[in-house]
């Protein structure tokens, strides 16, 4: 069965017919097509598919697309300014934070969360931050870099 879902994405008001047993990040992949939420286990285990739902992050393979009407979503997409990457785009890009860049978005989207929470985090409040979001290539030494770098230069005002 289908049903209307309107909710916020980046910014922009969507409309969509959607299947109603059909999951946020499904609906943000094949129907938005904004492919940068990935879908890695389904089950929401590995957080790949992390989105901000009114600015808070959730697992998107474990939302029903239904309960996000009305609600604001943010994707990776929806963060950089234009074509200027995001602070903490950057911050993954310049510190070597991503290796295949499967988790990337998760740990960016996560890692936002935090920053808004707490602008200086610790080393150990990044690693808690984030580990939700599972990461096969790098060993996150290298992604809790790139958060901290990126919460320097957004408490210097580069956003």
């Amino acid at each position: 069965m289908k049903s209307v879902l309107r909710l916020t994405v980046n910014g922009r008001d969507e409309e969509l017919l959607v299947d109603s047993r059909a999951v946020l990040a499904e609906v943000l992949r094949n129907e938005l097509r904004l492919t940068g939420t990935h879908i890695g286990c389904g089950t929401g285990s590995c957080g790949a598919c992390t989105v901000l739902l009114n600015g808070d992050t959730v697992k998107s393979c474990c939302v029903v697309a239904l309960d996000a009407a009305g609600q604001d979503v943010t994707t990776i997409e929806g963060i950089a300014d234009g074509t200027a990457l995001h602070p903490m785009q950057e911050a993954f890009a310049s510190h070597q934070g991503l290796q295949c860049g499967y988790c990337t978005p998760g740990m960016i989207l996560s890692s936002l969360q935090l920053l808004r929470d707490n602008p200086s985090p610790s080393e150990s409040e990044v690693r808690h931050a984030i580990a939700g979001n599972l990461c096969r290539c790098t060993g996150y030494h290298f992604i809790v870099d790139s958060v901290l770098a990126a919460a320097e230069r957004m408490r210097d005002g580069v956003e």
